[in-house]
C-alpha cells in the first residue's frame, strides 16, 4: 500500500468518526485493536468513541497534520469543543476549549490495529485558568 492510499484510508476513518457511522467502523478498525497498549477490540473501541460523543456533543475530528509511512500514520488532530462535565479529570462543564491530540496508528490488512494517543491536557487546563499565553493554537 502506498502512503497516499494509506492517508486516504485514514481520511475515510476520520469521516466515519465525524459522521458517527458506527456500522462502518469495522471497515477501518481491526477486530483486535489496541489503544495505548490496552486491548479493546472493535466493540470496546466503538464503545469508547460513542462515550466520547456522548461526553462531547460537538465533537469533530479535524486533521491538522498527517504523515503516512506505511504501515503507520502520524496525525495531529485539532478540536474546538465544549465537553459536558469533567473531561480528562478537568471540570470543563460545557465551556469551549481548543486542544490537540497527537496520535500514531499502525495498520494491518488496511485497518487500524494499534493506536497510541496523547491529548494536550495542559492546554485545556491553561484555557480554563484564563492563561491566554498558554493556549495552543493551530499552525
Amino acid at each position: 500500500m502506498t502512503a497516499v492510499e494509506l492517508a486516504n484510508i485514514y481520511r475515510g476513518y476520520i469521516a466515519c468518526l465525524n459522521n458517527q457511522d458506527w456500522e462502518n467502523l469495522g471497515r477501518f478498525v481491526h477486530d483486535h485493536v489496541r489503544r495505548n497498549n490496552i486491548p479493546l477490540g472493535l466493540s470496546g473501541y466503538r464503545q469508547m468513541l460513542e462515550a466520547d460523543f456522548e461526553q462531547i456533543p460537538d465533537l469533530h475530528f479535524n486533521i491538522q497534520m498527517l504523515v503516512a509511512e506505511p504501515p503507520r500514520i502520524a496525525a495531529r488532530l485539532w478540536f474546538d469543543v465544549a465537553p459536558k462535565g469533567q473531561f480528562l479529570g478537568v471540570p470543563v462543564n460545557g465551556r469551549k476549549v481548543s486542544f490537540a491530540e497527537n496520535a500514531f496508528y499502525e495498520f494491518r490488512a488496511d485497518r487500524i490495529q494499534e493506536v497510541w494517543s496523547v491529548i494536550d491536557k495542559a492546554a485545556i487546563e491553561a484555557q480554563l485558568r484564563g492563561d491566554p499565553g498558554d493556549q495552543v493554537r493551530p499552525d
